[in-house]
């Protein structure tokens, strides 16, 4: 099955993505529909120091080695086997602690971006569903698969085997890393060549990487733009600031588009309003069955 996947429609009172680039960034919003302000990791909050704790060892540890390590062993999928929506409720049990803004189980997190997606691009069910899936990755969280801690599972995501770039979020604590210190990884192409595309690009290990590696092993038949969304949802140094756009081909900047209106309902979405699960869940299973298998090896 194909699916086709027309351009994205930007609104007006948002500008292009070439406009977005022309300074070098992009115009990702810094409140959602509720004024909310998002990903102030200054701002004193009760989780601050859970956050900082979080990124300072998750910086630490994330090494090119490391994720490389990773992703051959989970990319065997052998941990296990259930449907999309057994995963999705398995999320209940974990907040995520790289996150200042959200202290919500995972759930309510995803069918408020997918419903948000829903509302405003109601003839796409291939993003709604995108949606409502991006972030199943963190069920390495749960011991049957993994109990992985969360530094190696939540958090923004970063290309490893070049330098790490000042936007990423307290860049400080990477100098601790091992990586830091290695004269090839610390050049700005590293081990890649200019444009090389970002599916050669080896990124820190997460639940990016890993549902990408699941809709990718399972033979979904989402749209290419869907698994460029899952993988690289969680890279801001790329769609918040600009950051490593020389490792990126003309394919990337196709997909970068759907990712830009994707990020729009991720952490922006967010807010305390409630979705009616058992209202929403028929639509969402129907989408489930038409796009992957009844069972997902994991």
């Amino acid at each position: 099955m194909t699916v086709i996947v027309p351009e994205p429609v930007h609104e007006e009172n948002h500008s292009s993505v070439e406009e977005q680039q022309k300074d070098g960034g992009f115009g990702v919003p810094g409140s959602n529909a509720f004024g909310h302000s998002f990903r102030d990791y200054e701002k004193e909050t009760a989780r601050r120091a859970t956050v900082e704790e979080f990124y300072r060892v998750n910086h630490i540890y994330q090494t090119y080695d490391f994720a490389k390590r990773k992703k051959e062993e989970y990319g065997k999928l052998q941990k296990g086997e259930m449907s999309i929506w057994e995963c999705v409720e398995l999320l209940n049990e974990f907040v995520d602690e790289s996150d200042p803004d959200l202290d919500e189980p995972q759930i309510e997190h995803l069918l408020q971006s997918a419903e948000a997606i829903r509302r405003d691009y109601p003839d796409q069910d291939w993003l709604h569903l995108t949606a409502l899936i991006h972030d199943l990755g963190k069920v390495l969280l749960h011991p049957t698969f993994g109990g992985e801690p969360q530094w190696c599972v939540v958090g923004d995501t970063f290309p490893l085997g070049c330098a790490f770039d000042e936007s990423i979020v307290h860049h400080r604590y990477f100098k601790e890393n091992p990586d830091y210190n290695n004269s090839l990884f610390r050049t700005r192409l590293g081990v890649y060549t200019e444009n090389c595309g970002l599916d050669k690009v080896t990124m820190s290990w997460g639940h990016d990487e890993y549902m990408y590696l699941v809709m990718k092993g399972n033979e979904t038949k989402l749209p290419p733009a869907a698994l460029f969304i899952v993988r690289f949802h969680s890279f801001y140094a790329l769609h918040h600031s600009g950051a490593y756009t020389y490792l990126m081909n003309e394919d990337d900047r196709e997909m970068l588009k759907w990712l830009l209106v994707f990020n729009k309902y991720d952490l922006y979405s967010k807010s305390k309003v409630k979705i009616d699960l058992e209202e929403v869940k028929p639509y969402y299973l129907s989408l489930i069955g038409k796009y992957f298998p009844e069972k997902l090896r994991w």
